[in-house]
């Protein structure tokens, strides 16, 4: 086998290895895409779900709050109230 013919089929195999090479490459570039697509649709669905029950705790915990501070104003005041005047 001479050198021309070695090349030439070491060309021959470069060029099936390079079709092989981008039908991979496109094959993975899709499946990115899609997975990239399923995580979008995923994580906006998630969000959806979640964000009415997040602003329903933040609420809860506000009127929470706003309770907690009327009650500890009214129980200091009974304090004052109850203690004998200064003279």
């Amino acid at each position: 086998m001479t050198i021309e013919q070695q090349l030439a089929a070491i060309q021959k195999h470069l060029k099936t290895l390079k079709a092989q090479a981008n039908r991979a490459q496109g094959q993975a570039r899709r499946r990115m895409k899609r997975l990239e697509r399923r995580t979008r649709v995923q994580l906006e669905r998630a969000m959806r779900r979640a964000e009415p029950r997040v602003r329903e705790a933040v609420a809860q915990a506000t009127l929470l709050s706003r309770s907690f501070r009327v009650g500890v104003r009214a129980g200091a005041a009974a304090y004052r109230a109850s203690r004998a005047p200064k003279r």
